[in-house]
């Protein structure tokens, strides 16, 4: 290739596209000359905005507002973009906004957006029958004749100039045949206005070759770039827009106090959660925090709202549990000296001392049943007495404990307590203990304020009582407060509570139960199941509920491959050859989940010696990455991916996990317990598949 061809080519395309745009430019001002709207303004945005249809755009002029007598909405547009509900405003004087508040000419006018909300909200309504979401709906005020790009609340503020650049630059979010669908049915909702000249949907006269008149109307300059940058742009995940109707509604709907979603694996319960986040944060001006246990998902989450809905990202706080506890303790001044290594040296010295003689022994020696006792049924629950204990349901704990028993742990609660702060430290339990009291004091001294306008708590299941206590007394019973998400069938960590515990009341409709998996085949589904048929499990609700639950199915052309070789060098390689083999782009779709950080060290050293880009999950935050994912089971919780291999899968369980067999030794209690943990643990990382699910096994 001769030097500068490429150069040459890129220049040529700008200039085709800078004529394309003259041409698109003067045919629809000339239309938009004929038409018969409210003002000179309505007419130069108009011609603005029929540019827009040559690239694929419907655009809607002086309608009827429905539920009203003569009221009328200037524009709708419907567009790769989205639904944009346009408010064409031919002021005097510059409009001001500052602190939330439109101003201009020195005068109020938050009388308008209030109106332009009103009518955003109905557009909301009619489109969500169609299945898509509220962050796909926005509200625009253009004014004509001035230059502004800038917000109130939700409401965007455009110039006549800015708003084609804008819209072309907005992600990709419509295929074409949604937005004729779209375009369609807000026409019926939204009818001609009485008296209105104006046709149905507005398309240009095709475009002939002109000279630009320099009337400084028309940016030509930005709205080529913009142009340009949306063919850079690559098309968000259809799920960020398009939710079934049903969802939609848990998105749109105003609840009373607390509310929870619950369902099986894949029924799209994070999305409805991440599409609340952004519909509550567009209808409030408090901030909105989005908690889960894991470290890793914070970040894969905010990502996914950066690109859902940039408008209100930056409303929304997503931390990880004991993060945002630390953080809020820091700002108290309380301070938090958390220490996991020295803590764990503390109760194993508690445990050498006062619990491996003991009575605990003999229903399980192995220290580590004794530490969940006390981080999840004692000190996770916030227990402070040994007669509470003794009283307590043990949630999701197999093995009984009677009083002498109970009296042991305590005395080995009190050993590690002591041990703990003789070192100065705090253990994870403490932080969040902490951070409740703190937030209880301040709720006292000021009964009427709450940093938080909702907290959406995602993987419910897997905080303790008090984590959940915390979040809830950040804002209390109010009316859209509270947001609980998660299943009981996919806790990968020991203990339980119940809601009534928290004191949280989830009553008549504000429990909803999603039934329809979006995500896994009806093969890798099947798969899965298998594994925790027989495990019943006790949700947060307190109800008893099988492992193996009915589900409607959308998605029906997965794969389950099961792999078993006589040595673990083989399983290895065809694992190897089979990440080899993935297409061009494929890997960034694709993970490698393991159950320990031993296997994690194991096969991160095998991909990296066969040259295969690796990205560890505890490192990834949603971008794309043409690298294979690897993670442990847990790590993998609230993500999913095309393809998921799970090397050595069996041995995540102890030999006869699946099932005893007849002959087999009776296991124990705390056995069955940690069995069926990993048994879960298991069913959550086959779950995460889509297209493929791999299985493999060393025969040994």
């Amino acid at each position: 290739m001769a030097a500068g061809g490429s150069a040459s080519r890129r220049a040529q395309e700008a200039r085709r596209q800078e004529r394309q745009l003259r041409e698109q430019w003067q045919a629809a001002r000339q239309q938009a000359r004929q038409w018969e709207v409210a003002s000179e303004g309505e007419r130069r945005v108009a011609a603005q905005l029929l540019v827009l249809t040559e690239r694929g755009w419907r655009l809607l002029v002086d309608r009827r507002w429905p539920g009203t007598r003569s009221a009328n909405v200037d524009m709708l547009l419907v567009g790769p973009g989205g639904v944009f509900v346009v408010d064409v405003k031919n002021w005097g004087a510059a409009p001001e906004a500052s602190d939330g508040k439109l101003r201009a000419g020195g005068e109020p006018r938050d009388e308008h957006v209030a109106k332009l909300l009103a009518v955003t909200r109905t557009a909301e309504g009619a489109v969500a029958s169609l299945g898509l979401s509220p962050v796909a709906v926005q509200p625009l005020m253009v004014f004509a004749g001035q230059r502004i790009n800038s917000g109130v609340g939700r409401v965007r503020l455009l110039g006549e100039h800015e708003i084609g650049p804008a819209l072309l630059s907005e992600r990709r979010r419509l295929r074409a045949e949604s937005v004729r669908a779209i375009a369609d049915h807000l026409e019926r909702v939204f009818p001609d206005y009485e008296g209105s000249a104006v046709g149905q949907t507005m398309q240009p006269d095709p475009v002939r070759p002109w000279q630009i008149e320099s009337d400084g109307l028309f940016d030509l300059a930005g709205l080529r770039d913009a142009a340009l940058e949306e063919a850079l742009q690559a098309p968000i995940e259809q799920w960020m827009t398009f939710l079934h109707p049903d969802q939609v509604a848990l998105v749109r709907r105003n609840w009373s106090g607390p509310a929870r979603i619950s369902g099986p694996a894949g029924t799209g319960k994070t999305v409805v959660g991440l599409h609340r986040a952004a519909h509550l944060a567009r209808r409030t001006s408090g901030r909105i925090l989005y908690v889960t246990f894991a470290n890793n998902l914070p970040r894969v989450q905010a990502t996914f709202l950066e690109a859902m809905s940039p408008a209100v990202a930056d409303r929304v706080d997503f931390r990880s549990l004991h993060s945002w506890a630390q953080e809020f303790l820091q700002e108290r001044g309380v301070q938090v000296r958390l220490h996991g290594d020295k803590a764990m040296t503390a109760f194993s010295l508690a445990w050498k001392h006062v619990g491996r003689d003991s009575c605990l022994a003999e229903i399980d020696p192995v220290p580590g049943y004794w530490r969940e006792e006390i981080d999840y049924v004692i000190k996770g629950r916030g227990i402070t007495t040994f007669e509470e204990y003794a009283a307590v349901p043990r949630r999701r704990r197999r093995a009984t404990l009677r009083r002498p028993h109970r009296q042991a742990v305590w005395a080995l609660l009190e050993e590690y307590e002591s041990l703990r702060v003789e070192r100065g430290v705090h253990d994870f339990n403490d932080v969040l203990t902490l951070a409740l009291a703190e937030v209880e004091a301040e709720a006292t001294r000021h009964p009427d304020g709450s940093r938080y306008a909702a907290v959406i708590i995602d993987e419910v299941q897997d905080l303790t009582l008090v984590g959940v206590r915390l979040m809830h007394a950040l804002v209390g019973d109010a009316p859209n407060g509270l947001l609980l998400v998660g299943d009981g069938q996919q806790a990968v960590y020991p203990g339980g509570f119940r809601l009534a515990d928290a004191g949280i009341d989830v009553r008549g409709d504000r429990g909803q139960v999603l039934r329809t998996n979006y995500r896994n085949s009806k093969q890798i589904l099947d798969a899965a199941l298998a594994v925790v048929a027989d495990d019943t499990f006790d949700d947060i609700d307190g109800l008893r509920t099988p492992g193996r639950r009915d589900v409607d199915l959308t998605y029906h052309d997965g794969q389950v491959v099961r792999v078993t070789k006589p040595s673990l060098a083989e399983h290895d390689q065809v694992l190897v050859d089979a990440l080899r083999g993935l297409r061009y782009g494929a890997r960034a779709d694709a993970a490698v989940l393991c159950p320990s950080k031993r296997a994690i060290g194991h096969y991160q050293r095998l991909l990296s010696r066969d040259d295969i880009p690796v990205c560890l999950l505890e490192h990834y935050d949603g971008r794309p990455v043409d690298a294979v994912k690897l993670g442990t089971y847990r790590r993998a919780k609230g993500l999913e991916f095309k393809r998921v291999f799970l090397p050595q899968h069996d041995t995540a369980l102890p030999s006869g996990a699946f099932s005893g067999g007849p002959g087999a030794p009776e296991k124990s209690e705390t056995v069955q317990e940690r069995e069926e943990l990993l048994r879960s643990q298991l069913f959550v990382a086959m779950t995460r598949a889509r297209d493929v699910l791999w299985l493999g096994s060393v025969d040994r």
